[in-house]
């Protein structure tokens, strides 16, 4: 049989099993949805078996599809590996990469991609600049930062926004609060309660912004810098919060809190990667951004890519 494989069905293969969705691998391809289609479609009349299956809402790998999707495993990072090494022959392999961030939690997947990322590119100098910043983004047009993580989508034509994931936010109480039999949590629940929170901004909290302003819902407030303060402070009955699932999963298999979704549909945060429009194709940066996604993917819950 001949072989009617590119790379870029591999990639079509690869996106599909990461976003579990043919819209969003279609998106993150900058191809349309029929171009997707029309892709597996070729494969499938080719090998004359399926390789997807619709299970629910979502979409499964047939036995042959779990063997190509095992090939584009093995293959595409050996494909990235070449063209990193010719991106370092081309634009050398030093350089640096200061990365901002506007997350109190973003360190739980940061660290780890940091690992990944000093593994391959040794040669560039990676730090983060100190300190908790409200505008993230501002540091690279001051030049004291190279990588903004942000939750917003900013109009801003000097500025290039990578997406990294999108995040599910869960209300937390404690396991003896009348809240906690409930079996979501509306703006409505939090107006007799006090908010715990990080000490940011308020357009920077995804529950107010998007859930209690709306609704003209404005509880005291209590704040402080660690989750682990908030998850104490929530389970003494001290008030409620919200946090994204992934940086609290620990407390929550040990039940020391309890999560409820917010509002009946959930709540979801998103984060980006902000570079300078200039340097939006350096081959170092686009590896960080890169590897943020696959850890964030592999290692936490609730989590799914943008």
């Amino acid at each position: 049989m001949q072989s009617l494989l590119e790379l870029r069905h591999l990639k079509t293969l690869a996106a599909i099993h990461d976003h579990k969705s043919i819209t969003r691998a279609a998106e993150r391809l900058h191809l349309t949805q029929s171009a997707i289609s029309h892709q597996l479609r070729l494969l499938e009349d080719h090998y004359g078996v399926p390789l997807l299956i619709r299970k629910g809402s979502s979409l499964a790998f047939t036995p042959a599809g779990e063997k190509l999707l095992l090939l584009a495993q093995t293959v595409m990072p050996q494909v990235n590996a070449a063209e990193r090494d010719i991106a370092k022959l081309r634009e050398g392999e030093a350089g640096q990469l200061r990365i901002a961030v506007e997350c109190h939690t973003c360190f739980d997947w940061l660290m780890p991609a940091m690992d990944i990322f000093r593994e391959r590119w040794p040669e560039v100098e990676l730090d983060i600049v100190s300190g908790f910043h409200a505008d993230p983004v501002g540091l690279i047009f001051e030049d004291r930062a190279d990588l903004a993580i942000v939750s917003e989508l900013e109009p801003e034509p000097r500025v290039v926004h990578h997406p990294l994931f999108v995040s599910e936010m869960i209300a937390l109480v404690a396991r003896d609060h009348p809240l906690a039999t409930k079996p979501w949590l509306d703006a409505a629940d939090f107006a007799g309660e006090t908010l715990i929170t990080y000490p940011v901004p308020d357009d920077m909290l995804d529950l107010i912004r998007k859930v209690l302003r709306p609704a003209g819902v404005n509880p005291p407030r209590r704040t402080t810098e660690l989750t682990v303060a908030i998850l104490q402070l929530v389970a003494s009955r001290r008030g409620i919060a919200a946090l994204p699932h992934w940086s609290v999963q620990p407390y929550l298999e040990r039940g020391y809190v309890v999560a409820k979704p917010v509002t009946e549909q959930g709540l979801t945060s998103e984060l980006y990667a902000a570079v300078a429009a200039e340097r939006a194709e350096v081959a170092y940066l686009q590896e960080f951004v890169s590897i943020v996604r696959t850890v964030s993917a592999n290692e936490l819950p609730g989590v799914t890519l943008l």
